[in-house]
């Protein structure tokens, strides 16, 4: 008999409840599309963010500590050096996977023939090396830097001859009268070397004055062979919490629980942490601009796509609200003749959510295949990339389609628990 009235009801209010079904969908599909985008954004924004340079910087501890006693530019310092052959060991920390690229520098002043000395820099452009985990690594500048604008071509450093050319800063460059194509002789400490131009870089800052090449060039020219002034990683973070920030200034103030906890995240303080646990006698330290921007832009990221469900989840409930009153209005006498006959109004109340909690489950299963879909346009046309449903969504979204159909429900239900059979049957 109780499938035999909802079968029924379902035939005679078809409309409304095709209306709430729709809302329901309307809703959870927003909310699937909003929450996959959510627990997946973080490593899509950071891939995204990456474009724009690198998060940490390593150094020699010995540079760091007259940097930070006497207030000076690690390019002020000069005799400290970092170990070139351990540039393969920052792809064996635990956060491996999330360094997705970094390059080495190594300065060294030389003399041009105008009579004038510049800053001759040693990098990776787009350096292959195999790893000690056995796997390869492409990294370098080229990636680091991709924002820079170079009239010619980026130094190749897999192409034979690449020892022989450069980059040139454009502030430099039109300062000896230099374009793409020319060659260039230098004069380092130990060597000099006659370099073809291949590349005009406009970075708009002060690496427009410099000059790149290889690291062996560089090498080459300063006498530094395996040596390394710095390194810039890009590596894939979470944003910091009160945990982080507190590790950050003493890992050894943490309990073993929370020390685990913060090793095991992959925050910017524990790849630093990590990365100077491999690098010998090295300082890793967050670039707090790029670091801190990466956590506020997730953060906000995140909270506006909450708002975005809530508001939607809102909108689906006054919409259930508007919809299921309207239906006890109109079945108002089929109620009263319910009560009349005996029936309570705990039964009652059951017969109508379980018709709405139905045609709730039909719409939120359409809304969330919906949402996937949804989540796979926002996925291609922001980020390039689908979005990787997470398996946490579907209870998550079907708690709220419950929640928003009983909430939607309560004035509804409040109306037919005051209902009088006398009165409705009576016309009044």
């Amino acid at each position: 008999m109780f499938v035999r009235m909802i079968a029924k009801a379902f035939l005679r209010q078809w409309k409304k409840m095709l209306m709430i079904a729709f809302t329901i969908a309307l809703g959870s599909s927003l909310a699937t599309a909003m929450l996959s985008v959510m627990m997946d954004v973080e490593d899509k924004m950071n891939q995204e963010l990456k474009a724009y340079g690198a998060n940490i910087t390593v150094v020699p501890k010995s540079t760091s500590v007259i940097s930070d006693l006497y207030d000076v530019g690690d390019e002020n310092i000069s005799g400290n050096y970092l170990k070139e052959d351990e540039l393969g060991k920052i792809k064996t920390i635990f956060w491996a996977f999330n360094i997705v690229d970094y390059t080495p520098f190594i300065s060294t002043q030389v003399s041009l023939d105008s009579g004038n000395t510049a800053t001759l820099t040693g990098t990776w452009f787009n350096h292959h090396m195999d790893l000690p985990t056995g796997e390869a690594l492409d990294a370098g500048i080229a990636s680091l830097r991709s924002w820079w604008t170079v009239d010619g071509e980026w130094l190749d450093e897999q192409s034979d001859g690449s020892s022989e050319c450069a980059m040139v800063g454009s502030s430099l460059a039109k300062k000896e009268g230099l374009s793409a194509g020319d060659m260039i002789h230098v004069t380092g400490s130990k060597e000099e070397k006659n370099l073809k131009v291949v590349g005009v870089f406009d970075s708009g800052g002060e690496e427009d004055d410099l000059i790149y090449v290889t690291v062996d060039t560089a090498q080459a020219l300063g006498g530094l062979e395996g040596k390394i002034d710095s390194i810039e990683v890009s590596a894939l973070t979470t944003p910091d919490n009160e945990l982080a920030q507190k590790a950050a200034r003493d890992p050894s103030s943490l309990s073993v629980s929370q020390y685990e906890t913060w090793y095991c995240t992959a925050y910017v303080s524990s790849i630093c942490y990590q990365i100077e646990e491999v690098v010998t006698d090295s300082v890793a330290s967050a670039v707090r601009q790029v670091a801190d921007s990466e956590g506020q832009i997730l953060n906000k990221t995140e909270l506006l796509m909450i708002l975005i469900t809530i508001l939607s989840m809102v909108g689906a409930a006054l919409g259930i609200c508007n919809l299921v009153t309207a239906s006890v209005m109109e079945r108002s006498q089929e109620i009263g003749l319910m009560k009349a006959i005996g029936a309570h109004n705990p039964a009652i109340t059951g017969l109508v959510l379980t018709e709405v909690l139905c045609t709730a489950l039909i719409g939120g299963v359409i809304g969330f295949y919906a949402g996937i879909g949804f989540a796979q346009i926002i996925g291609h046309s922001v980020f390039s990339a689908s979005i990787q449903i997470r398996p946490m969504v579907v209870p998550v979204v079907a708690v709220l389609v419950g929640l928003v159909t009983l909430i939607g429900s309560i004035p509804a239900i409040r109306m037919l628990l005051n209902l009088r059979p006398t009165e409705v049957l009576h016309g009044r």
